[in-house]
């Protein structure tokens, strides 16, 4: 099994991929009642990251944004929870996306042509991927353009070169597919790549048609570490050969959206201090429970901005 490169590395983990704006009412309400709403920002990869960063790690988000308000206002609020944003591109001919939050009913975007959506491979040479000892990717990142899929393979290629680690968190959305099918060609190609790979046992199901963490193990046997998080009943690690399980804790869920992002958090934590599976798993609920209670999705920021 790949070891975790050693901690003299600059940077813990390096995100890869789309933030955008988000609007969200103020209060946990339906959006068609709610008179009052807030801007804030929301994306898989940087999630990762900002919570990370509030357990103390070093963490980093390569990305683009539109060199507009939004665009800026999104960089400096990632900043602002501690995550080094100095090779996120600002670019003049394309917006920053956003999405709208309705609490209880989803999501909806507004991403396409968006400044992330015509990221690429080149893009690589904003950053040394040898700093980090986990680069993260996701599943959404293939979803946005042919240039975005070639981007994740090529960061995939090069992280492996530099012996870190290579994370990849299915995050299937729908909304960003043709079809479940090249969805499902497409994130399956990646995940046997990756030497971390986290995965919702229903995601899964919908996608491959295993609809158990043993089927989805049995899709992935050479994944040298994969966790499936299958809701409010348990979270299971394989790592090599070792199976093992935690059970999901009861919260009371206020918005669902962003808990898998604070679950990968918590577990990359977990990791990263050398914890065993189920101290890693533990962690990994704890940070979800702690998004699932809240309408945002990160914490309240407490690290400086880092240009």
């Amino acid at each position: 099994m790949l070891a975790l490169p050693p901690p003299n590395r600059l940077l813990d983990l390096l995100a890869l991929g789309e933030t955008m704006a988000l609007v969200v009412p103020a209060r946990p309400e339906p959006l068609e009642e709610a008179e009052d709403f807030r801007v804030a920002i929301g994306g898989a990869e940087s999630n990762v990251a900002c919570h990370l960063a509030a357990t103390g790690h070093r963490t980093a988000w390569l990305s683009a944004l539109g060199e507009d308000a939004l665009g800026r206002r999104v960089r400096g609020e990632i900043a602002s929870h501690g995550v080094d944003v100095s090779a996120v591109r600002l670019d003049p001919a394309a917006p920053t996306g956003l999405y709208v939050k309705d609490p209880g009913h989803g999501v909806t975007y507004y991403r396409a042509g968006s400044a992330a959506s015509r990221l690429g491979p080149a893009d690589l040479e904003r950053v040394d991927l040898a700093r980090a000892r986990i680069v993260h990717l996701t599943g959404i990142t293939l979803a946005l353009s042919a240039s975005c899929r070639d981007l994740v393979h090529a960061a995939i290629e090069a992280t492996h070169a530099t012996g870190a680690l290579v994370s990849l968190d299915v995050n299937y959305r729908p909304a960003l597919w043709d079809t479940t099918e090249e969805a499902a060609c497409e994130i399956l190609t990646a995940a046997r790549e990756a030497d971390v790979v986290l995965v919702g046992r229903d995601e899964a199901e919908t996608l491959w048609g295993t609809a158990t963490a043993d089927e989805i193990r049995a899709l992935l046997p050479d994944v040298p570490r994969l966790v499936v998080k299958d809701a409010e009943i348990e979270a299971v690690e394989f790592t090599g050969g070792a199976r093992t399980a935690v059970p999901t804790p009861r919260v009371e869920v206020i918005e669902a959206v962003g808990a898998g992002d604070a679950f990968a958090a918590g577990w990359f934590d977990g990791l990263l201090h050398g914890v065993a599976a189920d101290e890693r798993l533990a962690r990994g609920h704890a940070r979800a429970a702690h998004a699932l209670s809240s309408t945002q999705d990160i914490p309240t920021p407490t690290g400086g901005p880092r240009s």
